[in-house]
């Protein structure tokens, strides 16, 4: 997404950026591994089709994503490629006259995990996603078996809408309220947007 090109969210552990080329080499070598094919619901590429998927992120006005850097390694080392943790994206739709965006997310370094910036790298999307995209309604389609994603939707709003026994999904979904909205505020105080050069 164009929108999201030159920008960079900030929170209090991790920092968003838009996902470029540079990064495409480490999140390909992320993506050949079974267990964050199985998360993710994802076929391993190859690195040339990561490339070209890199692109559609970056042009299709459907598509939202950034990469997730912990912002301790970012602020020590300067090293964007080292502070590389993870991704969460948006995909947009419109259903019943609502913008609609589906989120994911995936903390890729096993060493990042546990400490809050997999939640927090999800509300800074969502906040973007309110505020830049002028999104009404959230939902995630989480497997039945991905109990640390389906408590992570849970914990922030989100409730069941829908299971899937042939597929093993849960859909899950929350709406921007007035009242939601505020409690996101709250929880993401730290949030802001700047200028990003890679």
């Amino acid at each position: 997404m164009k929108l999201n090109e030159f920008i960079s969210v900030s929170g209090r552990k991790v920092i968003l950026v838009p996902y470029k080329n540079i990064h495409v080499p480490k999140y390909h070598q992320w993506m050949q591994r079974k267990d964050l094919q199985e998360a993710t619901a994802s076929e391993p590429l190859s690195e040339e089709e990561e490339y070209q998927m890199q692109q559609t992120w970056l042009l299709d006005e459907d598509k939202c994503t950034f990469i997730i850097l912990d912002k301790a390694v970012m602020d020590t080392t300067k090293d964007e490629l080292g502070a590389m943790i993870g991704d969460v994206n948006l995909y947009l739709s419109v259903q019943n006259d609502v913008k609609v965006g589906e989120c994911g997310i995936m903390i890729a370094e096993n060493d990042a995990r546990g400490q809050g910036k997999g939640m927090e790298a999800l509300l800074l999307m969502l906040r973007f996603g309110c505020e830049m995209l002028k999104i009404g309604s959230f939902e995630a389609k989480i497997s039945l078996t991905n109990t640390t994603s389906l408590s992570l939707f849970e914990k922030i709003g989100f409730t069941v809408a829908k299971k899937s026994d042939v597929f093993m999904e849960a859909t899950l979904v929350v709406d921007v309220t007035a009242e939601w909205k505020r409690w996101l505020d709250q929880e993401t105080s730290e949030f802001s947007i700047s200028k990003y050069s890679s």
